[in-house]
This record gives structure tokens, sequence and C-alpha cells, in this order.
């Protein structure tokens, strides 16, 4: 096969899987089982899981009733474009390295004709050289959080509609949002999710749940739950293992369209970037399972302003 057959088999391969949530989330699970030395494919299909819980979450009763139609499409808007980009971005080189692996030589000067940053070409030579399984999975996470900068995060429409506004505000200020590692027991670990428009904290919290993610008292649990538990884009995917009664979200699938994005030619961020020294860092953090009690506090203090709205609209109504 040659090196056009090569590039036309990736950009189809990925367009094949980057239909929706669920699908992204699968390949990235399907790709780690295959090849666990890439470790960053199984955070990748941890947090993309977390995306779709907090798009189905936007169809609970509270959001549905604190935010507008149009400030919930916005936020589903928000984290269906930076999963659909961030895979578009990485999946074709996790095809590379398998590509490689089978050919049993480098494939990485395919890569330009990905877009793909320069930053990751030294960064995939230097494992396939090396085989440093960690250095590798923090390369991705810096990679995959400047591909999101500009085209999400940045973005006017994004900035403006979202997270100028107060439905965000209100959410960072409180962490309402958390990045859940489950497993098929009551005990979640995970991190909770703040200034997420600053690509140093959003890095540092990459590296944060890898360290959860593969700590030894965490990691065959969640593994467990990711290789048994089919993603639906449902909290219930984890909630029915916790004891406690909450609100079953819907399915993703029956709630959302497929979205058709436009693909925009990807600049190279690290040409105009570079890396600060602080995103190599390495960040270790001890598991702590009251992130279940902590979490759910707050979506409990979230369904009392709900109900609390609910009363106030309904005596308004008898006046």
């Amino acid at each position: 096969m040659g090196k056009h057959n090569y590039i036309h088999y990736i950009i189809s391969e990925t367009k094949g899987h980057n239909f929706d949530n669920v699908s992204r989330t699968k390949a990235y699970q399907n790709f780690y089982s295959a090849f666990p030395e890439i470790k960053w494919a199984l955070l990748a299909g941890v947090v993309s899981r977390n995306a779709g819980w907090n798009m189905t979450d936007l169809a609970l009763p509270p959001f549905r009733k604190i935010l507008s139609d149009n400030q919930r499409k916005r936020l589903f808007m928000t984290y269906e474009r930076a999963n659909w980009l961030i895979f578009s971005d990485a999946y074709p080189q996790l095809l590379i390295y398998k590509l490689s692996t089978h050919l049993n030589k480098p494939m990485f000067h395919l890569l330009p004709r990905l877009y793909v940053s320069r930053f990751m070409r030294k960064e995939w030579a230097y494992f396939w050289k090396h085989g440093d399984r960690e250095r590798l999975m923090t390369s991705l996470i810096i990679n995959e959080q400047n591909v999101i900068h500009d085209p999400v995060i940045k973005q006017d429409f994004f900035k403006n509609r979202v997270f100028l506004r107060p439905p965000y505000l209100l959410q960072d200020i409180l962490l309402l949002n958390a990045t859940i590692i489950p497993t098929k027991s009551s005990t979640l670990y995970g991190a909770f999710v703040h200034d997420f428009t600053n690509i140093s904290k959003r890095i540092a919290l990459g590296k944060t749940i890898a360290s959860i993610l593969f700590h030894p008292t965490v990691y065959d649990d969640a593994y467990k739950f990711v290789r048994t538990v089919e993603h639906t884009g449902s909290r219930q995917d984890y909630e029915r293992f916790l004891g406690l009664q909450t609100d079953k979200a819907p399915w993703l699938r029956t709630i959302y369209p497929v979205i058709t994005h436009q693909d925009i030619i990807r600049n190279d961020w690290y040409k105009r970037r570079g890396i600060k020294r602080k995103w190599t860092d390495n960040i270790f953090q001890n598991p702590d399972p009251s992130i279940k009690d902590t979490f759910y506090g707050r979506r409990k203090m979230l369904y009392g302003y709900y109900h609390l709205k609910n009363i106030f609209t309904r005596k308004k109504d008898l006046f």
C-alpha cells in the first residue's frame, strides 16, 4: 500500500469513528485494549465518557428549568465540538502508530499530511525509540488541549456565547463540574474542573486525572468498568452502582442528532505558541474517594435551587 492509500485509509477510518460521542469513546477504548502501551487512549476514553455525561445532564429537569433552550444548545455544542476536534486530531496519530507496529517501522513521516503538530511528530519518534509511556501520555495531553484552544476556547462564538455567560461562570465558581472515574461499586474517583478556559489548568487537570486513573489502587477497578460497561452517554452507566437516588438521564443517541462539523485547515499551534516548561512537569495525585460525596452534594444544591425556583414560579403564576 502506498503513502496515498495509507492516508486515505486513516482519514476514512477516523471519519467512520468520529460519528458522535458514543462512537469516539468506543474507538478510544478498543484502541487501548489492542495497544495498552498507549496509556493516553484509556484516559481519552474516560474523559470522552464524561463529555457524554455532561451532554445528557442538560436534559435533566434542573438544567431545563435553569437554562434556556439556547443556553443548553450552546453548552452541548461546546462539549461536542471539543470532543469531535480532539478525536479528529488524535485518532489519526493512533492509527499511524498501529500502522507502524504492523509494518515494524516508524511511519510518523505521514503525520504532516494529517496536519498533526510538529511537537507530536517529534514525540512519536521519541516514543518509538525509547518507549517512554508516561512522556507520550503527557505529550498527547499537552497537544490536544492546544488543539482545541483556538477553535473552541478562544473562538468568538464559544467565548462570547458560552464562556463569558452566567451559566458557565456560575458552574465554574460553584465547581459543579468534575471529571469522574467510575467503578462498578459505590466508589468514584476524579477531580473537579475549574477555570476550563485556562490552557495550563486544563493540561494540569489532564495529568491529574491520568495520575488517579493509573494509580495502582484505582486502575483495575476503573479498567474493569471501561471494559464491561457500555457507554450510553447517560450517568446511569455508573450511577446504578452508587446506591443513590438520582434522576435518570436519557441515552445520548435518543436526544441528540448527529452533528456535521466543518473541518478547517489547522494551523500548527506549536509553531505559534511553543510549550511552557510546567506543562511537562509530572503530577502525582493520590486518589480521593470522597469526590462522590462532594460532587453529589453540589448536585443536590442544584436540585434545591431548581425546586426553589419552581415554588417561586408557581407563586408568581397565582398572583
